[in-house]
């Protein structure tokens, strides 16, 4: 059996462990959580370089609600690996920047293995029915982990984050069940429901309720003010799967659900998505701008660039969904990074997030391993060379160019809004005040910490370096029959 089901057994069978410790066992709770991230990250690694070929492949196919024909379908292509890969090193790293967990660490760590189990179930879903279960199951961890564990404006974020979430999954159902009734009940198979036939003036309502019910969570605009307060209320690990992972179910339904279903509607909207892809882009580049608090600046930061990931799914193009994989990928890792240098390294150091308070730190001599880290994550944000978002961002505009040459152009200026606003946090927060020394000396960045700054810091470089690395995994995937309806605009 392929190792990739078990990164969802792996996650909730921890998160059922952790409950069944005592609550003073709070270093074997951290342990436990660790172990199980690993473990996950690993079974995603060996299911990836042992699936037979990146196209889909069946997994586990059993009985579930046979009923309605739903079932237990799972399976992986290489986009699913991409994703599931992803959410492991997300996964990781944040349970080592939430080292320092105190209030109630057991229940902590099993509502993030839970969530964590219902991302990778997501991802490795051919059943359009359990996609939904899992997706819904994502949800409310969600909620308490910022409404318990989070800060700023804590419960409203929480609250926001859950109506928002609810609202699009209300819709999602709506069109998922319309889907099933116009096949003739014939299941909830992925495959199954995108070979029935639909007709035109169906397409046009269904698809945009699936679609705009997924792009909810994927923060497009203009539903995506979520987003950064959700951020912004989180605790630092939270933020890190909010940015890293979350943000990417939305967009993954879209591709995975909505597009295949629905491709004559998708043809029929795919201007429209495009073009408030690249509202998003600018917009948020320019809220950033003028943010004083530096956590709602990496918060509309990533609203931006799922704008670009939004904007290559549009395109339907091979090059340009490829980049929007690639960029899940890249932002989920430097979205993390960047939360985890200002939730952890900074903000629980300092008990402040106000770009007009930071100067007077001198943090850049304070504590120099938190600066470099945002400096080397601002970089990779901006897109240089040599970093993931530098390839995946090149892939969705040179992609993206045939079909909406104008809207590239657009979408362009949004990389020099990143630039802008990235430089000026990181001027702002770290290095404005270079003489500046903070009364009393703070904690040391600590091993964790370190730990995972590299291991996120090392993946951004190494797919930099060489995007062949998952791009020879993703570019197989477009080769089912699913995608290649897509890409030629079948079933208009």
């Amino acid at each position: 059996m392929n190792a990739l089901p078990w990164t969802i057994v792996i996650s909730f069978g921890a998160a059922a462990l952790l409950l069944l410790l005592p609550r003073s066992a709070q270093r074997g709770a951290r342990l436990v959580a660790l172990i199980a991230a690993l473990l996950g990250l690993a079974a995603g690694i060996l299911g990836t370089v042992t699936l037979p070929g990146y196209g889909l492949n069946t997994l586990v196919h059993e009985p579930w609600i046979p009923q309605v024909g739903a079932t237990l379908h799972l399976a992986a292509d290489g986009i699913s690996c991409v994703l599931v890969i992803l959410t492991g090193l997300a996964a990781t790293a944040g349970i080592l920047f939430s080292w320092n967990i105190e209030k109630r660490p057991r229940e902590f760590f099993a509502l993030y293995l839970a969530l964590i189990g219902g991302v990778y179930g997501v991802f490795l879903s051919a059943d359009a029915l359990l996609l939904f279960a899992f997706y819904e199951i994502a949800i409310v961890p969600k909620y308490f982990l910022i409404a318990l564990w989070g800060s700023t404006n804590r419960e409203y974020g929480a609250m926001k984050l859950a109506l928002y979430s609810f609202v699009g999954s209300a819709l999602v159902l709506i069109g998922l069940l319309s889907a099933y009734a116009a096949s003739g009940g014939i299941g909830f198979g992925i495959h199954e429901l995108a070979g029935a036939t639909y007709g035109h003036s169906f397409q046009l309502w269904a698809f945009p309720l699936v679609a705009f019910g997924f792009a909810i969570l994927a923060g497009l605009w203009p539903f995506h003010t979520w987003a950064p307060t959700g951020h912004v209320a989180a605790p630092t690990a939270a933020s890190m799967l909010l940015a890293g992972v979350v943000m990417k179910l939305g967009a993954y339904g879209v591709l995975r659900i909505a597009l295949p279903l629905f491709p004559g509607g998708f043809h029929a909207w795919a201007g429209i998505i495009a073009g408030l892809a690249v509202i998003g882009i600018i917009y948020a580049g320019f809220v950033a701008l003028v943010q004083r608090d530096l956590k709602f600046v990496i918060g509309y930061s990533s609203v931006s660039h799922m704008g670009f990931v939004m904007l290559g799914i549009a395109a339907a193009t091979p090059r340009a969904v490829a980049g929007s994989v690639l960029q899940m990928f890249s932002h989920g890792i430097i979205a993390g990074l960047l939360f985890a240098v200002v939730g952890r390294m900074v903000y629980d150091r300092t008990h402040t997030r106000e770009l007009s308070a930071l100067p007077a730190m001198g943090l850049n001599r304070a504590i120099p391993f938190a600066a470099i880290t945002f400096v080397i994550a601002g970089l990779a944000s901006m897109g240089m060379p040599g970093f993931s978002g530098f390839p995946a961002e090149l892939s969705i505009l040179a992609g993206s160019w045939a079909p909406r040459p104008v809207l590239v152009l657009i979408a362009a200026a949004g990389i020099v809004l990143a630039a802008a606003f990235t430089l000026r946090a990181v001027h702002v927060s770290f290095y404005s005040g270079a003489d500046a020394r903070p009364e009393h000396p703070f904690e040391p960045i600590t091993l964790a910490e370190k730990c995972g700054a590299g291991l996120l810091i090392a993946a951004t470089i190494v797919i930099g370096l060489k995007p062949d690395l998952l791009l020879d995994i993703i570019v197989p995937a477009f080769n089912d029959p699913l995608m290649a309806r897509i890409f030629t605009g079948g079933g208009q």
